[in-house]
């Protein structure tokens, strides 16, 4: 797994776009603080909607870093998560700015998958993570349903090996508001 992980950093630190595996399904990334690198995603995903990839950290520690005051229930709900959660915050800073809509939001998650986790610790910085579809397509739930446009789109490919046992579905998704709303995007 070392040199996987050592491949794919060498990768995103050229501001590379690469396709790994999550905790949940199949995902396109890259550095979270390069703005062209988001970019490159945004016109390989075809996205209308600028503003709708999250982010990943590897621990509660990082969240911190990316969101400028973290509500008490955010602590709450990421360490009794069962299931793949993402929680949009508010006050997102750190990241390039395509990742922060005009809200100021940020969609940000702790995956609970090892090669991922590891990939986040040795990398350092945060990873976007949107699945691997064309905007408006079904999300591939197995690397076999990933389109060739998205296969050819990325400068790296994880070793399909390191896939591990996802949930193959999306996180659910909660936004938690400045004056403590909470709104279920998805469940």
């Amino acid at each position: 797994m070392k040199d996987e992980i050592a491949k794919t950093v060498e990768v995103l630190r050229r501001g590379g776009v690469v396709l790994y595996p999550t905790d949940t399904v199949w995902g396109v990334g890259c550095d979270a603080t390069n703005e062209e690198a988001v970019q490159r995603i945004y016109a390989l995903k075809r996205s209308v909607d600028k503003h709708a990839m999250t982010v990943l950290v590897s621990s509660l520690d990082d969240v911190g870093r990316y969101v400028r005051r973290v509500p008490e229930v955010a602590w709450q709900l990421f360490e009794l998560a069962e299931n793949p959660l993402t929680l949009i915050l508010a006050g997102g800073c750190g990241v390039a700015p395509g990742l922060i809509p005009d809200g100021g939001t940020i969609g940000i998650r702790i995956p609970k998958h090892e090669f991922c986790h590891a990939l986040l610790r040795r990398f350092g910085r945060p990873l976007v993570s949107t699945s691997a579809n064309i905007s408006g397509e079904p999300t591939p739930l197995i690397f076999s349903e990933i389109s060739t446009e998205i296969l050819s789109g990325v400068d790296h490919i994880v070793d399909r090996r390191f896939e591990g046992h996802p949930t193959r579905k999306p996180s659910s998704i909660i936004q938690l508001g400045e004056g403590g709303q909470v709104k279920v995007i998805r469940d």
